[in-house]
């Protein structure tokens, strides 16, 4: 990954959590697909724990486990 000018290396997605099959892309990040909510919502605050990282809800509902 690049940096900015102000040394800092740029944001970047670790995993993905979907409910959609049809997300599920390739990619360098991890992608993951949930059976309902509950496991998705508990699979990604596991994830972000365990990376030592943020985690963005989209608008789609994935959510994003990125480290800024």
């Amino acid at each position: 990954m690049g940096q900015e000018s102000s040394g800092r290396p740029d944001p970047q997605i670790l995993a993905v959590v979907t409910l959609n099959k049809e997300r599920v892309l390739g990619g360098n990040q991890l992608t993951l697909l949930a059976q309902n909510n509950e496991e998705q919502k508990t699979m990604t605050l596991d994830l972000a724990k365990a990376m030592k990282s943020e985690v963005m809800q989209m608008k789609s509902g994935d959510y994003l486990v990125m480290r800024v």
